[in-house]
């Protein structure tokens, strides 16, 4: 397949003679272009909120996302589904990254098998993906068959597709439910994409990921109270989360800590409303383990009515 007249292909105008740059000019360039990567993102916040709504309601109704791509793209996807479990919480199953040659293509390149557009579909047949679940299929120069085999798959399936790409789609049309498309332009290393393209993908990953879990609750205030508290890093960050939104001491917050079973979330609610872990944990589900209504909410005279009617 030619591809030269792909965005992402084409030669950079400024970098003619990147090798005989010095390192300054080289480091000048970089930058200069790196600007252009944020502005590229913000044009497609429109489409960014419409993926971070579609994911949400699909999270919602026991669905899963997952992010498929080769090479670099599939290496950000599964680097994105790797952070939500100790930063949400989140089982790992709920985001997964599929990637072209599976994990082992994350240390060594496996760029063949990004040609596989069989091998794409038969990753989402694995996963059992159906008409809950939405797909996000990654690739920067708009081609990768092994991505479109897994989109097309799953629009088979009956789940909602997303495409990332970083062409326009004069260039490669897309038949998905919705386009991302950051154009960042050519690469000053031409069709490097792990370079613009790469920063592209992770700036969009980082929004939707986390969009999509505050969306769903886990964040309250700018803390991650849904942090998965299993090292001591985080244990130290669970503290100082309670320290700071409760106004309590170390000591107190090291006890309550415990008390809740090592959830940030539970503590909040059974030092606010002065209860136990148990029905802590039952004014969190009946809020969709939101925790902020878990603290506003009159929930409280319920549980006492459920507690005398046993």
């Amino acid at each position: 397949m030619e591809r030269g007249h792909l965005t992402t292909e084409q030669p950079h105008p400024e970098s003619h003679d990147l090798d005989l740059l010095s390192v300054e000019a080289f480091l000048d360039l970089c930058q200069q272009e790196d600007y252009k990567v944020i502005a590229a993102v913000g044009e497609q916040k429109p489409q960014i909120a419409q993926a971070i709504r579609l994911i949400t309601k699909a999270i919602e109704t026991g669905g899963r996302l997952f992010y498929v791509g080769a090479g670099t793209s599939g290496r950000l996807g599964v680097l994105d589904a790797a952070e939500c479990p100790p930063t949400f919480c989140t089982p790992p199953e709920l985001i997964q990254g599929i990637i072209a040659g599976g994990i082992a293509a994350m240390v060594r390149s496996s760029e063949g098998l990004e040609d596989d557009a069989q091998a794409g579909a038969q990753a989402i047949q694995e996963r059992q993906v159906n008409d809950g679940d939405v797909v996000m299929g990654i690739t920067a120069g708009g081609t990768t068959p092994y991505v479109h085999g897994a989109l097309r798959e799953a629009q088979r399936l009956g789940a909602k597709t997303i495409f990332f790409a970083c062409v326009p789609p004069s260039q490669v049309p897309s038949h998905y439910d919705l386009d991302i498309r950051p154009i960042v332009g050519p690469e000053i290393l031409t069709g490097s994409t792990r370079l613009k393209a790469g920063t592209a993908t992770k700036l969009v990953l980082n929004m939707i990921s986390t969009g999509v879990m505050i969306q769903l609750g886990k964040v309250y205030k700018n803390r991650m109270v849904d942090v998965a508290v299993t090292n001591s890093k985080l244990t130290d960050r669970a503290l100082r989360i309670l320290i700071d939104i409760l106004g309590i001491d170390r000591a107190t917050a090291a006890d309550l800590l415990e008390r809740s079973g090592r959830q940030v979330k539970t503590a909040i609610v059974m030092y606010s409303r002065q209860t136990d872990r148990q029905t802590a944990l039952a004014i969190l589900d009946e809020c969709q383990g939101h925790l902020r209504r878990a603290i506003e909410a009159e929930t409280g005279g319920s549980h006492d009515h459920h507690n005398h009617s046993h």
